[in-house]
């Protein structure tokens, strides 16, 4: 083993075990190492995910199974005889449990958690995202509304010392990467959750131009060239299902989307449409990326969905998204029109009636 920097290399040295924090070779013999722990889950039919040294074990429960995790405490078990037997523990301090359940069934008292029903959460932590147990993401929104109002706080301070390309690049560091981070969990969340996010925008937009407060916020937006948040949700949604359909995904998304395939030959087969499973709960249901990600992505052009890159396909897709936030395809003319000295008159009207308006106006004021 050794260090090296650029042409410059230390001495080799012998390293009998263990991995080198920051090496080239440690994510991959990391993941060698934990094979074992995947195959555990597998064996007793529990679902895994797995992130770096970060793992998540979910299983899903029914009425049939008599709403009991024994099997997941079976796993967890086992889990526990494999690291304690290959010098490894559990970090109990960082370990969290939570139940997901509908509305009606919210009460956790109905379901047998074993040894974890005085360990619940009502809320945890995943990769950054806040996960409640109602799936509002209440907990994780009021995280990044109140982070980012903090860094606008502390960025007004020294606003005055940066330049305005080095100041647009401190709030997207500091605000707009606070928004978008995992934000397509949050397709579906309530109205006033979106206007909560929706708010921060609209704050940062004004700090950076230097607006006032009640100033209107779209014409801000539209020259940043910012999406709405609500917007910028369903980009990174359909900007996943084209990575998905193009073999640019994993696995695990992939067999979510199912081309559309009609009973008989019809036009639409060669539409690229994808098919939209159905649902039972509209308000978690529809919220699925199963279900989410078909329903944004038919309603696309094709010209869209035809891109043949990402590079292409997001270009064509921030300019979609981007002429219909801002109304661009129905722009509204302000005509200025002056009929004497001390007389002046303001008409706004659309692109539709431009011609008709001008036709008017010139039999009255001839």
């Amino acid at each position: 083993m050794c260090v090296r920097m650029g042409s410059y290399s230390s001495e080799y040295s012998d390293l009998p075990w263990g991995v080198p924090q920051g090496s080239i070779l440690g994510p991959l013999l990391f993941s060698i190492y934990i094979l074992p722990f995947g195959d555990i889950c597998r064996e007793l039919g529990v679902h895994v995910h797995l992130y770096a040294d970060d793992c998540q074990l979910y299983l899903p429960l029914n009425t049939s199974g008599g709403l009991s995790i024994s099997i997941l405490t079976n796993c967890l078990t086992e889990i526990m005889t494999w690291t304690s037997g290959n010098f490894r523990s559990l970090n109990d301090q960082k370990t969290e449990a939570i139940l997901f359940a509908p509305s009606r069934h919210s009460d956790s008292s109905l379901t047998d958690c074993g040894s974890f029903n005085g360990q619940l959460s009502a809320s945890v932590t995943n990769l950054g995202v806040k996960l409640d147990s109602a799936l509002s993401f209440d907990t994780h929104i009021n995280g990044v509304i109140s982070s980012s109002f903090f860094h606008l706080r502390r960025l007004s301070k020294i606003k005055s010392f940066l330049s305005r390309h080095d100041l647009e690049t401190v709030v997207h560091a500091f605000i707009a990467v606070r928004l978008d981070y995992c934000n397509s969990v949050l397709f579906g969340v309530s109205k006033r959750s979106i206007a909560r996010l929706q708010m921060v925008q609209n704050a940062a937009a004004r700090f950076l131009e230097g607006r006032r407060k009640y100033d209107h916020i779209p014409p801000v937006l539209a020259a940043l060239h910012w999406l709405p948040v609500d917007v910028r949700i369903r980009f990174k949604i359909l900007l996943l299902v084209f990575k998905t359909l193009n073999g640019l995904a994993p696995p695990y998304l992939v067999s979510l989307l199912q081309p559309h395939t009609p009973a008989r030959s019809l036009r639409s087969e060669n539409l690229m449409l994808l098919s939209v499973p159905r649902t039972r709960l509209k308000t978690r249901g529809d919220r699925a990326f199963a279900v989410a990600a078909p329903k944004l992505w038919n309603e696309l052009p094709l010209s869209i969905r035809a891109s043949t890159s990402v590079a292409v396909f997001k270009a064509r897709l921030e300019t979609y998204f981007y002429d219909r936030s801002f109304n661009l395809s129905n722009q509204f003319l302000l005509f200025y029109l002056k009929r004497s000295v001390h007389s002046l008159c303001f008409l706004s009207v659309s692109c539709d009636t431009m011609f008709l308006f001008l036709d008017i106006m010139f039999y009255v004021f001839t």
